[in-house]
């Protein structure tokens, strides 16, 4: 068992740490309040080579293994934690297109999304479902070249920034569930697209929002696999951005962690460092210890995957721990920091709200758990 990383990883990990100290984490309460993040910034993040870098090189990546992308994320999402669903997003979506869209379409696409010229997103949740994604409603019917798309997406993240959206249709009948989904690249500026934003607690720099189809013409040439096939190729990428996602909220209550140690030296009370009353320091010591394990945790999912093994279970455990024991983490900070931590003035606050909403997105913790318990009932 090999617990390091490689000199190329820590390189990558430093060189990832400086931009986000120096150009992310200024900026963080700048991008919630503006409800977006500036193009120059991703275009940065696209010349470091953040943005779907273990892509294949014909598709703008540079091969990299995945546990350096889980690298790349959690250092990113130390200077902010909005600005680290991008190579998630890349990363995923990423992973899709590259294996099912038509190569040329495929080159087209992702050698704009790696250098960070062009922002993907994905569209799968409807307003009738959440956790039930195979009950999709949005029609897809195909008309000799194309296929008219035409309902609604909602609670789609970057709804509103995104350039192209990997978006999942009904080509087949409501009975056929899953079986009856297909797949799609949808450039965000044809004809008959709108979107709307929601007012949420966090992740403003995001955005959520809703997308509308009326009678979108998609080319057939720009469905993803085979017709029917789309609800399989999405669930197999989740597998892998829910790794990812752990790692991003853990980067947040490991960076909170370190602000409030550092607090907590600092900080005097009865004549003394807050850091000599153990009723302070021994609830951030439990929690530095489980977020040690679920930092574990989510690179031995992505270790199984570089080396292509099952991790089904690996990856809900990610998601169901990760973003909860982020929120416990980042509140137990912001009330060591007392009435200081309560305020914008520090990031707490913001980080709080921002971490919550990946207790919702991209898989509940319900349905973590039924993939964890269905893979570990002896079959």
């Amino acid at each position: 068992m090999d617990f390091a990383f490689t000199e190329q990883q820590q390189a990558i990990r430093e060189s990832v740490a400086r931009l986000a100290a120096d150009v992310l984490a200024p900026r963080y309460r700048q991008r919630e309040q503006e409800g977006r993040i500036e193009r120059a910034v991703i275009r940065q993040l696209g010349e470091l080579g953040c943005l779907g870098g273990e892509l294949p090189e014909e598709f703008g990546g540079s091969g990299l293994d995945c546990v350096t992308a889980g690298i790349i994320i959690e250092e990113i999402a130390r200077g902010d934690f909005n600005v680290g669903y991008l190579p998630l997003l890349a990363s995923l979506n990423g992973q899709i297109i590259a294996s099912h869209a038509e190569p040329a379409l495929a080159k087209e696409w992702l050698s704009e999304i790696t250098a960070g010229r062009k922002i993907v997103c994905i569209a799968l949740t409807e307003p009738h479902g959440g956790s039930d994604a195979a009950s999709l409603r949005l029609k897809a019917e195909r008309q000799g070249d194309v296929y008219l798309l035409n309902g609604e997406k909602t609670s789609i993240s970057m709804a509103d920034q995104a350039d192209v959206a990997v978006v999942f249709a009904r080509t087949g009948t409501p009975e056929q569930r899953a079986a009856g989904i297909s797949a799609f690249l949808v450039p965000m500026d044809l004809p008959g697209i709108s979107t709307t934003r929601f007012e949420d607690s966090g992740q403003r720099a995001i955005g959520r929002g809703s997308i509308f189809f009326d009678n979108v013409a998609v080319p057939a040439s720009h469905r993803l696999g085979e017709e029917g096939k789309g609800f399989r190729q999405v669930m197999q990428g989740f597998d892998y951005s829910r790794a990812l996602i752990g790692l991003q909220c853990l980067a947040v209550a490991q960076q909170s962690l370190d602000e409030t140690w550092q607090w907590l030296t600092e900080r005097q009370a009865f004549g003394q460092p807050l850091a000599a009353f153990q009723g302070l320091t021994h609830p951030l010591a439990e929690y530095q210890t489980y977020v040690q394990a679920a930092r574990l945790q989510c690179f031995y999912a992505l270790w199984l995957k570089d080396n292509k093994l099952p991790h089904n279970a690996e990856a809900a455990m990610n998601k169901w721990w990760g973003p909860k024991l982020a929120f416990d983490v980042v509140k137990q900070c912001l009330l060591a920091h007392g009435h200081t931590g309560y305020g914008e003035d520090l990031p707490l606050a913001q980080r709080l709200r921002d971490v919550l909403g990946l207790q919702i997105g991209d898989g509940t913790a319900q349905i973590m758990k039924n993939i964890i318990a269905r893979e570990s009932i002896p079959k």
